[in-house]
């Protein structure tokens, strides 16, 4: 193994989704040169392509004023006034311009001129642009096939993010000491070689997505192990509201569909949770019934849950709606089908699953994180929008504002200047003696990671919990980490590394944080 190739640009995104995606482009619009990395051989695989239920947009009978009281009532009232309004205010204008005008998303509509627009959980209007249930799938590829058109971005699929580069951090300049950390690209693995390369950009952008894969139950995809949290949190970056980690209620219960998520707007045509026996039960727990916001719902469901001894609830689409709901939920549809459920006769057994974190690294409106040149934008960043809790289909939303602004923001300070002097940057240093990585060991690290999340660090939480999995994750991290110095580099080894930190910042945050609110709920 060895380190050879070297690589430049004006910025460098690390992350594919839609957050990742839009900076992209915008930057390039603005005419800088872009780099855009991800770890998994298909640019598209991201969060984003899985997102189901859809992206707020601006209802007919819809104000921004309605849109932003909502957001703060489902984040428990410390939602970033700030961030509240520019989402607000811009979101459903870049909708309409960046992803149906200049990308092309193909939402469903109603009819030639109007689109259809859902009603999710703690929504007051009817305001969610979608693509029958793939609306994630959908953006995605649009985005994908945009970028293509761009010769002034270069994409690496393939290429995971070891470490951020920073200064004077990585610097062999004993003067870079006297310099304010400085942020300068990243180390990043190129999976075809086995080769570490360096990737020097004036300014980069995280956009890296969420940490779902550290807890034993989420709706995420193998690639959310946290890597955008770790990266930051090793470079010194700030990071907020960790501890706020939003379960979604309902994701299949069947041991082979792998926490495969029924989107919110079931729920928002009318399904309605029910114990086994048949019973309705949200109700008892929230006004709002069944489109009570996702923390209620949840807690509602284990409470159910624990008080019967039951593995699971049901979620009841075909006594309560008189929609087509193959057409509809074409996906969720042929998806519980292979696992002999016709979500048309029957009910569908659920449970909750992590699903989302409302925090991360801290931004300001315009993406800037506390390190100087590092940008993040999407589910790893922290705007403050979310608050406590996140409202229904306003991540996809996020993503997009964020990444736009971010792109804005660096072409309107960039200069030119190269904030760096890449001889005093190392190529990357492999071990002399290098140990040889036994997947079982990897696996059972990430049982005990995810065992430890769920049980302890999970819907419902205890100081006692708390300190236990504060305690057994950080001996696991330092066992890890010791290793990682060690160990061959392959992508599970860079996945387990920040997995593990991700977990201890969830941990760390949650048993300081004595206030129930929102999505952390201690007992």
């Amino acid at each position: 193994m060895k380190t050879d190739e070297t690589y430049y640009c004006d910025v460098l995104v690390i992350g594919s989704g839609i957050a990742g995606l839009a900076c992209a482009i915008s930057a390039a619009d603005l005419g800088l040169d872009v780099i855009i990395i991800s770890k998994e051989a298909s640019i598209a695989e991201s969060n984003t392509f899985y997102a189901q239920g859809g992206i707020v947009a601006r209802g007919q009978d819809d104000t921004p004023e309605l849109l932003a009281e909502d957001i703060i009532q489902a984040g428990d009232g410390i939602s970033n006034p700030d961030a509240v309004k520019i989402v607000a205010y811009e979101g459903p204008g870049m909708v309409e311009d960046f992803l149906v005008k200049k990308v092309g998303v193909p939402f469903s509509r109603s009819g030639e001129d109007e689109f259809e627009f859902a009603r999710e959980a703690s929504h007051s209007r009817r305001r969610i642009l979608h693509s029958k249930d793939s609306t994630g799938k959908a953006i995605e590829t649009a985005l994908v096939d945009k970028m293509a058109e761009y010769r002034n971005i270069r994409a690496f699929p393939g290429f995971p993010a070891i470490d951020l580069l920073t200064i004077p951090h990585h610097s062999t300049n004993p003067l870079a000491l006297y310099r304010e950390p400085q942020c300068i690209g990243a180390y990043v693995l190129n999976n075809a070689t086995g080769h570490v390369e360096r990737f020097f950009a004036s300014y980069t952008v995280l956009a890296t997505g969420g940490l779902g894969r550290i807890y034993l139950h989420t709706t995420n995809p193998p690639v959310a192990t946290g890597d955008g949290f770790a990266m930051a949190d090793r470079a010194g970056a700030r990071l907020i509201n960790m501890e706020y980690i939003q379960f979604h209620p309902t994701t299949l219960f069947h041991k082979d569909a792998d926490g495969f998520l029924i989107s919110e707007a079931l729920r928002g045509e009318g399904a309605r949770l029910k114990t086994k026996d048949g019973v309705p039960f949200m109700a008892n727990y929230s006004e709002l019934g069944d489109l009570a916001p996702r923390d209620e719902v949840s807690r509602a469901m284990y409470e159910e849950m624990i008080k019967r001894g039951d593995a699971y609830v049901y979620l009841d689409i075909a006594s309560y709606t008189e929609i087509n709901v193959k057409k509809r939920f074409p996906m969720i549809y042929q998806r519980c089908l292979d696992f002999d459920i016709d979500i048309q006769k029957v009910p569908i057994p659920v449970v909750p699953a992590a699903h989302y974190s409302c925090g991360g690294v801290q931004v300001d409106t315009w993406g800037k994180t506390s390190l100087k040149c590092l940008y993040a934008a999407g589910e790893v960043a922290a705007t403050g929008l979310h608050g406590a809790n996140r409202l229904a289909s306003t991540s996809l939303l996020e993503g997009l504002v964020w990444g736009i602004r971010t792109a804005k923001d660096i072409a309107g300070n960039f200069n030119g200047n190269k904030p760096y002097k890449e001889s005093d940057i190392p190529p990357w240093q492999f071990p002399e003696r290098v140990e040889e990585v036994d997947p079982a060991l990897i696996h059972q690290d990430w049982v005990s990671i995810k065992s430890t999340m769920w049980n302890y660090v999970g819907i419902i939480r205890t100081v006692r919990r708390l300190q236990r999995a504060w305690a057994d994750i950080g001996y696991l991290k330092n066992r890890i980490d010791d290793f990682y110095r060690r160990a061959q580099l392959v992508p599970m080894v860079i996945d387990l590394r920040n997995g593990v930190r991700t977990a201890r910042i969830v941990a760390e945050a949650a048993l300081k944080n004595n206030v129930s609110r929102g999505a952390h709920f201690i007992r």
